[in-house]
């Protein structure tokens, strides 16, 4: 058993420890002393929420490639049957799922979603920042510690290897013996501690620190989601740290909670999609927000059903915790555990349905303007539309012995991950970069990674369905000629790379972009919410004074009237105001 011990910490995280302590000395020591870096100096000391968001979203497409590539070398091996690209031993192909997976979940969807809450919440809710600063910058640094904890795996040749979910009892000593999986287990709990972090950071900002006059009903639905999304992490993630606890025990001081007499492996599945499946929503409610932003500006109409959408997006909160063991269907659970949840998971698909109408109307008789954000969210809702359906079928409890572990499942999450989440963060990007940099990305390159980008996605996923219809599994390195689902792979494996190809018109448009072109005033969009009232990049303490909201879309409203927006002389409300601490300070 694998258990090599300094002062009960394993080794090889101690180790990983040390050389990220080294590296990071050493690379902080050559910054301070070169003088050519002071903004790279500046960023990495920084509080601004600006700059803490951009630096999310740097760090995501980092990993976005790391995570893309594994998914290359995945599609390259079954493009083929009968193929050993590469298998250059039994394990390595589970260790090229596992990192994939688990990079694309937590080290790319996440930190895109919560630099683009860093870089625009703020803004729209007239705040000069988030309540606590300086665990925004705690919360970044921990993702960062947790994120590279997990990569170095790779470095000493130790990836994990028990799958994204690292389900019991594979994940445990008896079956993977070697550090492998510590990597695991230890660099999502650091990175998961940052996120519940920025949870409470967002909460109270949300709550505390709205401008003057804008109540809740007044919010954008990307502070609604935003708000929404981080109950659900504060509520979800410390069940995760739960089962990472045990799972750890189990690996390295013989306890028996997912193994043995007196535990089941039932009870990490359990566990895991108690966290798991709100994770879903975690990802998705966020891009909800954007695109009901994205399209209502792109409309030039407020959007439609404002209230309706405000509680489709809590309800969708409120029934992702009803509908975990959806992943159980066939462990056992019985007939009446998998009727309630097969009816709880069908009905997410009611508020969902509430919020696609409602985009829809939004867009009728709308003055549309088809810019490359809105075109990313034009993108999604076909797409997603697509994976709500095979979702509702994959609610079907009887019908899931034929879906479950095929590649139909495989399909179908992509489908709303990369269909939602990923299109929904690529269109905030492109949306808000005028924000973070003063530049608007070049539409042209921005087009045609849209199109490259959704053909290719298509290609790779839509037959994948009819491969797991035809009985092809999930987590399998080769098949054979037999299986009649070479074509279908071989289809999936062109747009795989199609999808990467697209990526190339990202980075050149980033060249392009800080080369060429010039800064852009503060509204390039002419855009309805608050972020689009101060200066591109926003500068910090951006709204002095502080801008008085009396309605929804009060800045497109004093725009019509061509007004501008009253103001007021105290800003509403830190936790303590200033009024109140300022005479305490002339007293001392």
């Amino acid at each position: 058993m694998y258990v090599p011990l300094i002062g009960e910490v394993p080794s090889d995280i101690i180790v990983s420890w040390i050389v990220m302590m080294i590296l990071g000395s050493f690379l902080l020591r050559w910054i301070t002393v070169n003088k050519k870096w002071p903004l790279l100096w500046g960023y990495m000391r920084t509080t601004h929420h600006r700059k803490i968001g951009t630096m999310y979203i740097l760090f995501a497409v980092l990993f976005f490639v790391r995570g893309g590539i594994d998914a290359l070398f995945i599609r390259t091996q079954l493009a083929v049957p009968e193929n050993d690209f590469w298998v250059f031993q039994s394990d390595k192909y589970n260790e090229v799922f596992t990192t994939h997976g688990t990079v694309m979940i937590f080290f790319v969807a996440m930190p895109l979603l919560i630099g683009l809450m860093n870089v625009a919440v703020p803004l729209q809710i007239g705040a000069n920042d988030l309540a606590f600063p300086y665990l925004n910058a705690v919360s970044f640094w921990l993702f960062i510690s947790g994120a590279f904890i997990f990569n170095m795996a790779f470095f000493f040749n130790a990836a994990p290897n028990a799958g994204w979910t690292a389900y019991a009892p594979l994940s445990t000593d008896t079956f993977t013996t070697g550090p492998n999986n510590n990597y695991y287990i230890f660099g999502l709990q650091l990175s998961g501690l940052g996120t519940i972090f920025t949870s409470i950071n967002m909460i109270v900002t949300i709550f505390r620190l709205r401008a003057p006059g804008m109540k809740m009903t007044r919010m954008p639905l990307f502070p609604w989601a935003t708000l929404l999304t981080s109950f659900l992490i504060l509520i979800a993630f410390p069940v995760l740290t739960i089962a990472l606890f045990l799972l750890t025990f189990d690996r390295l001081y013989g306890t028996s909670f997912f193994i043995g007499e007196l535990g089941s492996p039932i009870y990490y599945q359990h566990l895991f999609w108690i966290f798991g499946h709100p994770e879903v929503y975690i990802l998705i409610i966020p891009a909800f927000g954007i695109f009901s932003d994205v399209i209502s500006t792109f409309s030039r109409k407020r959007i439609y059903g404002y209230t309706s959408m405000v509680i489709a997006i809590a309800l969708i909160g409120l029934l992702g915790f009803m509908v975990w063991a959806h992943h159980m269907f066939t462990v056992g659970l019985g007939p009446l555990a998998n009727s309630v949840f097969a009816i709880t998971t069908m009905l997410i698909a009611v508020p969902t349905g509430i919020k696609i109408f409602n985009w829809l109307f939004t867009m009728r008789h709308g003055a549309i303007k088809i810019k490359t954000p809105m075109l990313f969210s034009l993108g999604f809702i076909p797409t997603f539309v697509m994976g709500g359906v095979t979702g509702v079928m994959l609610a079907v409890a009887a019908a899931d012995y034929q879906y479950h572990d095929t590649y139909f499942v495989v399909a179908h999450f992509h489908y709303t991950m990369i269909g939602g989440t990923i299109l929904g963060a690529f269109a905030g990007i492109y949306y808000w970069y005028p924000k973070m940099t003063g530049k608007v990305l070049d539409e042209k390159l921005g087009r045609w990674h849209f199109w490259l980008f959704l053909i290719g996605f298509h290609l790779t996923f839509l037959p994948q369905h009819f491969a797991g219809l035809n009985g092809m599994p999930r987590r399998v390195y080769t098949y054979t000629w037999e299986d009649n689902v070479f074509l279908l792979n071989f289809i999936s494996t062109i747009g795989a790379f199609l999808m990467g190809a697209s990526m190339l018109f990202v980075f050149w448009n980033l060249y392009k972009t800080h080369r060429l072109t010039d800064k852009v005033d503060a509204d390039p969009w002419d855009g309805r919410t608050l972020e689009w009232t101060v200066d591109s990049p926003s500068p910090e303490h951006p709204f002095n004074p502080m801008p008085r909201v009396n309605g929804l879309d009060a800045f497109w409203y004093a725009k019509v009237k061509k007004e501008r927006l009253p103001t007021a002389e105290n800003p509403r409300p830190s936790p303590i105001a200033v009024e109140t601490i300022q005479p305490i300070l002339l007293a001392g």
